[in-house]
């Protein structure tokens, strides 16, 4: 008589990791919702300052977290798009019924699909800092310096984003931030020294071009 040996044990921990993946999913959208739901009542009231560090750093911390936590690549892909999309719709939505303008998400066509795509690529970014080894630190650079590009752009004077009531207060809070969110991505001290570097390289390149453009410099056909 053969005896065939079942382990199931191999069946519970592929049954736990349907269900993360599950809830993975069904957090990434509720998460795309609240935040977008709540975007709007912060751009259409309460302190100036709130709604300029909410917008759009809460957008992107959504992103962030749930590429970050995704269980693979494609994962991430899915989540931190179901993520971005559906925050822009609970947005837009909001936006509608309490007759405000959309200017969280980009009025226009473009602008919409720019701000879903920075989402999404801000996300795979995220989990791409899992690895550890130099892509990791590349990826934790390249999250860092785009929020702190974000940073320098709205601060200075002359940028298109350019917020006078921005500095110094909301830029200080959001660069920090920056930089401590930089640091938890990377586990070693010798990985965070070189995220930390290559964030200020990538965000002093970033800004070199956009103050190039804006000067001329940089022909706009280009």
């Amino acid at each position: 008589m053969n005896h065939t040996s079942i382990d199931y044990a191999d069946f519970a921990e592929y049954d736990r990791r349907q269900r993360a993946i599950q809830r993975h999913l069904l957090a990434a959208f509720t998460g795309g919702l609240v935040v977008g739901v709540l975007g709007m009542f912060v751009h259409g009231g309460g302190p100036r300052w709130i709604g300029q560090i909410y917008d759009p750093y809460a957008y992107l911390a959504l992103s962030l977290a749930v590429g970050a936590t995704a269980s693979g690549f494609g994962w991430a892909l899915l989540t931190t798009f179901l993520a971005a999309a559906s925050t822009l719709v609970a947005a837009m939505g909001a936006s509608a019924l309490g007759g405000h303008p959309i200017d969280v998400v980009g009025v226009s066509p473009v602008g919409l699909n720019w701000n879903l795509s920075l989402l999404v690529a801000l996300g795979l970014l995220a989990y791409a800092t899992r690895r550890d080894d130099g892509w990791g630190d590349l990826a934790a650079g390249a999250v860092g310096a785009a929020l702190l590009a974000d940073v320098v752009e709205r601060a200075t004077p002359g940028f298109i984003e350019t917020e006078v009531s921005f500095w110094p207060g909301p830029a200080v809070v959001v660069g920090l931030l920056s930089v401590a969110l930089v640091l938890v991505l990377r586990r070693s001290v010798r990985r965070r020294v070189r995220a930390l570097v290559l964030s200020a390289m990538f965000s002093g390149l970033i800004t070199a071009g956009v103050a190039a453009f804006m000067t001329g410099w940089v022909p706009p056909s280009v």
